[in-house]
């Protein structure tokens, strides 16, 4: 049996950084997957940090065909909604997430791994993120409220047993800009109909609209997911890193897809106060696998 990475499922820290590499020598690639691989946490009484390793899907198939799950695939086209609405893609070679209870640990280990892969990877994208108001996002809603509990996340998250990749998950990660002067001009009940529930206790409105953010990702229907999300940015640009995990990447992109009107032409109603800056799909695999690249 594999045992997935313990960071996947870390809820509670509120401090957070997201590392996105490409590799400087494709040539060179297995010497890289090592390096990122042969990270450690720090050791200390007072605190630590989570890591969430992955890899461009294409880059781990050509490391370990054995151990890649069937049809996963990057983010290497953008999502072409209706209305000119796009999702980009901005894929790249590897990921290192990390989180933790206080800001400083994971700066000073943000510095650490940057500094391991000189010369084998350059960083692309670097974004930090922290917690808002314990369970909110910047829209004032609680996130991942049909997140399932952390001991159904696993069924949800990671690929079973038997299969390759068993015990690794598909990691979706874009960042969405919120355009909050408009979404602060809506009234409350305006709100609740574009998110499809209500804001102060989170209950899922009876009868949502059809273009309701709930109702375009109805897991029910597209398959369930483990979301990471958190807030980031300052006070004049911010927004929100949307993390999902899931042990079939069709999970995502069909709701992707929903939300971009790309399914049935009904554009989600909150794609249009927020904006997608980003977005990369990184296979997670299990701590064995890891350590086979050593």
């Amino acid at each position: 049996m594999n045992t997935a990475q313990a960071g996947i499922f870390a809820l509670g820290t509120s401090s957070h950084a997201y590392l996105e590499f490409d590799v400087v020598d494709k040539n060179q690639s297995r010497n890289f997957a090592a390096a990122v691989a042969s990270i450690r946490e720090p050791r200390t009484t007072t605190g630590g940090v989570n890591f969430v390793i992955g890899f461009r899907p294409e880059l781990w198939q050509e490391m370990m065909p054995e151990n890649t799950p069937r049809g996963v695939e990057g983010f290497n086209k953008n999502i072409d909604g209706v209305e000119g609405f796009v999702m980009p893609a901005t894929q790249h070679d590897a990921l290192v997430w990390m989180s933790g209870s206080a800001y400083d640990m994971v700066f000073d280990m943000a510095r650490t791994v940057i500094q391991d892969l000189t010369g084998k990877a350059t960083l692309q994208e670097e974004t930090t993120s922290w917690s808002y108001r314990h369970d909110r996002d910047l829209t004032g809603f609680v996130d991942g409220s049909e997140n399932p509990t952390l001991l159904d996340a696993p069924v949800d998250a990671l690929l079973p047993d038997g299969l390759p990749g068993a015990a690794g998950s598909v990691l979706l990660l874009q960042k969405w800009r919120h355009r909050t002067t408009e979404w602060e001009a809506l009234p409350v009940p305006k709100q609740e109909l574009v998110m499809g529930r209500t804001k102060a206790e989170s209950i899922e409105l009876e009868k949502k609209p059809e273009d309701s953010h709930v109702a375009r990702t109805d897991q029910d229907k597209f398959g369930h997911i483990f979301r990471r999300n958190m807030p980031y940015g300052n006070v004049d640009n911010h927004g929100t890193v949307f993390v999902g995990f899931s042990a079939e990447q069709q999970r995502l992109t069909k709701m992707l897809q929903s939300m971009a009107g790309v399914l049935d032409g009904t554009r989600d109603a909150l794609t249009r106060y927020t904006l997608p800056l980003t977005g990369a799909y990184y296979f997670v695999p299990s701590v064995e696998s890891l350590r086979e690249l050593r």
